[in-house]
């Protein structure tokens, strides 16, 4: 039984996550750690999830891979006269994605453009990589193209630091709605804990 095209580049990449694509993918991150954070590409590493999420291989699409640090983000101990407790250390977890950030810092570098979308491509010990799929709003392909010239609408400035792309989606909670996904949603207002307000009597 044959497959598409991308069915086997897929196939390709995932040779590369296990024993025997352990020498190519060694050699892609030591190359990927000498980059800089923002790294501008020709094309995508992979092909077919690109595709999937909104690539096209024609003016106004860009790919850019990008640099996070794994873990919490905590930062590191300060030696010095003060109490644990006002160090802000402790307690403090991330509340945003690490594919999130990615693409917020590949909104930064290039603000004239708009994310699309991003996956991942690779990670080590203490780094991930994620390859963002940004759009040029003003680019004239991208006018003309009525499945992609949304992007260029008002509404969608600035979708990534709204939480409008596909990951920000999901760090928000809105993958899945009905019943049962009441707390889902990461409100404050939702999810906090009932407040035991003490009952003052009122003197006529």
């Amino acid at each position: 039984m044959t497959g598409s095209m991308y069915r086997y580049v897929g196939r390709s990449f995932r040779q590369t996550l296990g024993d025997e694509g352990a020498a190519l993918r060694h050699e892609r991150l030591l190359t990927w750690r000498r980059e800089h954070t923002v790294t501008r590409l020709e094309r995508p590493t992979r092909l077919d999830r690109a595709r999937a999420v909104g690539y096209r291989a024609k003016g106004g699409y860009l790919v850019v891979r990008v640099r996070v640090r794994r873990g919490g983000q905590r930062k590191r101990a300060i030696i010095a006269g003060r109490r644990p407790k006002h160090k802000g250390i402790l307690r403090m977890t991330l509340l945003k994605s690490l594919r999130r950030i990615a693409e917020e810092r590949a909104q930064k570098h290039y603000p004239n453009l708009e994310v699309l979308n991003s996956y991942w491509v690779g990670e080590d010990g203490q780094q991930k990589f994620y390859e963002v799929i940004m759009v040029d709003p003003v680019h004239p392909e991208i006018l003309s193209d009525p499945r992609i010239r949304w992007i260029a609408d008002p509404p969608h400035k600035g979708r990534v630091f709204r939480g409008l792309t596909s990951a920000g989606t999901e760090g928000r909670g809105l993958r899945w709605k009905g019943k049962g996904t009441e707390r889902f949603r990461p409100s404050r207002a939702r999810n906090r804990r009932p407040i035991r307000r003490t009952q003052t009597k009122v003197i006529p």
